[in-house]
This record gives structure tokens, C-alpha cells and sequence, in this order.
């Protein structure tokens, strides 16, 4: 994430995928929300390469809205890589993400800026009375957000809730691709961010159709070993890749030592199909140890590279004062 030369102090970040009728009244109802809190801010709403007029209508409404940037990307790359594209642009010292179907009330947003300025890093909007299918969206969710919570260890009611509110500094620790803008809390977790939920308002949608498919369901699930991985294993894969490997040598090596007993009490080992195991488990096992020395150099050679350390300082404090 790039450091603006200008900051302000709240960018309100959107994606927008085929919403052109949805959005005079989205910048609408988003003045109404930020001119209440009586600080610099920006819209910056990005269209995602939207098949019907939306692009249209932001270049209207940015000629109209001194406060709105406009984002127009050159194809549809996808809510994430959306996202992504509005935090590089915006300048704000604390961003705000919301979707750009209407669902999300942009009166909420004022509530999460105040809990984030109450010491957290990021706040996540619940969804707690969500105004979709019960079975078709609803469901899938809570499964999907118990599921998110088991294996990472941050528990939020609602990940799917696009509206949350971070600071910029959490932001631009982090790289986005796939499907993982829902799992942005998790990530903030691996940086150490402090984490806050608060409830939310949600309406049902007014225009267009919803964008949400069982594929991507899915990608999800890819995305969430990913995650799972980064959360535990980052920098170190060895213990995931060396513990494996070690497990596969010792019991190729236990299956060796009981195929010798038997070959030396006189018995014929060479057609039974443990041979085949014990051979192939010790192959595996080395592969994998391999692996993991090799995850180690390239994860050693990421951060090398980048200059990115392995640690995040929240503060530091000399005699008692906050270096600046």
C-alpha cells in the first residue's frame, strides 16, 4: 500500500460490480453518514469492470462529488483484487470498506470509527440481523464462519460483513489475492492487530442481483487452508514439512525393522506388499523433510528481499514518551 503524500483522515473504499442503480443513492447516503463526523475524508469507489453502466455514473458522479475518486479498472478481476485496488488509492489514516449494493447501512460507519479509535487496529461489522435467504445464504454463512473461527482461532460472528473499519498502518502489512478480503481479520491477526466486532445494520438488496454463487463457496475453502497455513506456519515450515517427513522416515523405518526380524527368522519378504510401504513411506518422508528445508530458504529469502521483518512494533517507548 503505497503512503500518501496528503493524507486525510477517513477513506470509505468500495467495490462496485454492476450497481448503476444503486449508486446516486449509495454517494448519497455516504455524504449524509462522513459530513456527520466533521473530518477530511474520501470515497473511493472502484468499478470492477462492470458490464453495465456503473462506470458511467461514478465519471458522472465524481464531476459532481468534489470528495469522490472513481477507480475504473480494466476488467473484472474480482472483489479482492477490487478491494486491493481502492486501499493502494486511497489516503486516509483509517480506512472503511463496505459493499456497493446498499445492504450495508453507511449510517453504521460512524459507530465503527468510534470503536476503532478506542484502541483496536480493525473492527468487523455483524450482520446480526441479516436480511437474507435463510437456507440459500444464511446458513452456508454460519457454517462457514464457525468453520473460519475453528480453524484460525479468530472468532467473528460475520466475516462475510464487508463493512469494517481499519487502520492504514494494518492495511499495508498485508497482500491481497483469492478470495481472502473476508478472511482481512485473520491476516490482521497474523500482524498482530488488535480485533473488535460490533453489530451492524443490514438491509435487504433494493436493485441488481446478487453476486454470490456456490462456487464461490469453494474458493473459499481454498483460501482458508491457505490462510490456515500462513497463520501457523509463516515463518516456519519446517515444522509442518520436517514434522511429516520425520514421521514418514521413522515408520518406514519401524516397518523395515519388523520385515528384517521376519527375514532373519527365515520367512520370504520380498512379495509382500509392507516392502512396497516401507519403501514408499521413506520416499515420502524425505521428500517432505525436503520440503520443508526448502520452504525455509524461501521464506528466509521473502523477507530478504522485501526488507519485511519477521516481528511488528505497536509502539516504543523512551523514559516514558511514545517515539513519533
Amino acid at each position: 500500500m503505497t503512503n500518501p503524500i496528503h493524507p486525510i483522515a477517513i477513506s470509505v473504499v468500495i467495490p462496485v460490480y454492476n450497481e448503476e442503480d444503486s449508486l446516486p443513492h449509495l454517494v448519497e447516503q455516504l455524504l449524509a453518514a462522513m459530513r456527520q463526523i466533521d473530518e477530511s475524508f474520501e470515497l473511493v469507489l472502484v468499478n470492477d469492470g462492470s458490464t453495465d453502466r456503473s462506470g458511467e455514473v461514478l465519471s458522472q458522479l465524481s464531476s459532481e462529488v468534489p470528495e469522490l475518486v472513481c477507480v475504473l479498472l480494466r476488467k473484472n478481476y474480482g472483489q479482492t483484487a477490487a478491494m486491493a485496488a481502492g486501499f493502494d488509492l486511497s489516503r486516509g489514516e483509517i480506512i472503511v470498506s463496505l459493499d456497493g449494493d446498499l445492504q450495508n447501512d453507511p449510517a453504521d460507519i460512524p459507530l465503527l470509527i468510534s470503536r476503532l479509535r478506542d484502541g483496536f487496529d480493525l473492527v468487523s461489522g455483524w450482520r446480526y440481523q441479516r436480511q437474507d435467504a435463510a437456507i440459500r445464504r444464511k446458513l452456508p454463512s454460519r457454517i462457514a464462519n464457525r468453520l473460519i473461527g475453528l480453524v484460525t482461532g479468530v472468532r467473528l460472528h460475520d466475516y462475510g460483513c464487508s463493512l469494517k473499519a481499519y487502520r492504514r498502518e494494518v492495511l499495508a502489512d498485508m497482500r491481497l489475492y483469492g478470495e481472502l478480503h473476508r478472511f482481512l481479520p485473520v491476516l490482521a491477526n497474523i500482524e498482530g492487530a488488535r480485533i473488535a466486532e460490533v453489530k451492524v445494520n443490514h438491509r435487504a438488496r433494493q436493485y441488481g442481483n446478487s453476486k454470490y454463487g456456490i462456487d464461490r463457496t469453494f474458493r473459499v475453502l481454498m483460501d482458508l487452508l491457505t490462510v490456515w497455513f500462513m497463520n501457523r506456519f509463516l515463518t516456519r515450515p519446517m515444522y509442518v514439512f520436517g514434522f511429516g517427513g520425520i514421521v514418514a522416515i521413522f515408520g518406514s523405518l519401524l516397518v523395515s525393522a519388523y520385515l528384517l526380524m521376519v527375514k532373519w527368522l527365515g520367512e520370504d519378504i520380498g512379495t509382500r506388499p509392507l516392502l512396497t510401504f516401507a519403501l514408499v513411506l521413506g520416499m515420502a518422508g524425505v521428500q517432505l523433510f525436503c520440503f520443508g528445508l526448502l520452504g525455509e530458504l524461501q521464506i528466509r529469502t521473502y523477507h530478504e528481499s522485501q526488507g519485511r521483518p519477521i516481528y511488528r512494533i505497536r509502539a516504543t517507548l523512551r523514559g516514558g514518551r511514545r517515539d513519533p
